[in-house]
């Protein structure tokens, strides 16, 4: 679902209330979507073979784990993972809000 042109979101209505795992695209932007998610347990470790992924931190904080080391983001934080590279994210507390910027046709491999 992305929203029509000129469509003001607001994130904190969208995620309010919302105590368990919640994605949804927010809205298209060229060939990429940009997504919500609320995480309260780690995603499964996993890569993208045809995308980028960048994660914007909204509320909470999250751990990005890598192969050789974990990455925590804080509100207002921003890092990218690079196509191929295995990770997974978790809340570093009971609930997180992020946004993520990746390809519409996002494909994802499970590694574990």
């Amino acid at each position: 679902m992305q929203p029509a042109t000129l469509t003001k979101i607001d994130i904190p209505d969208i995620v309010k209330g919302k105590n368990e795992y919640f994605n949804q695209v927010l809205t298209g932007v060229n060939n990429q979507v940009v997504r919500v998610s609320v995480m309260t347990h780690p995603y499964f470790w996993h890569l993208h073979p045809n995308s980028d992924e960048t994660f914007l931190v909204i509320e909470g904080s999250i751990f990005i784990d890598l192969e050789d080391k974990t990455i925590e983001l804080l509100p207002g934080q921003l890092f990218t993972i690079p196509r191929n590279v295995k990770h997974r994210t978790r809340p570093a507390g009971d609930r997180s809000v992020n946004l993520t910027i990746e390809s519409a046709d996002l494909q994802t491999n499970k590694t574990e």
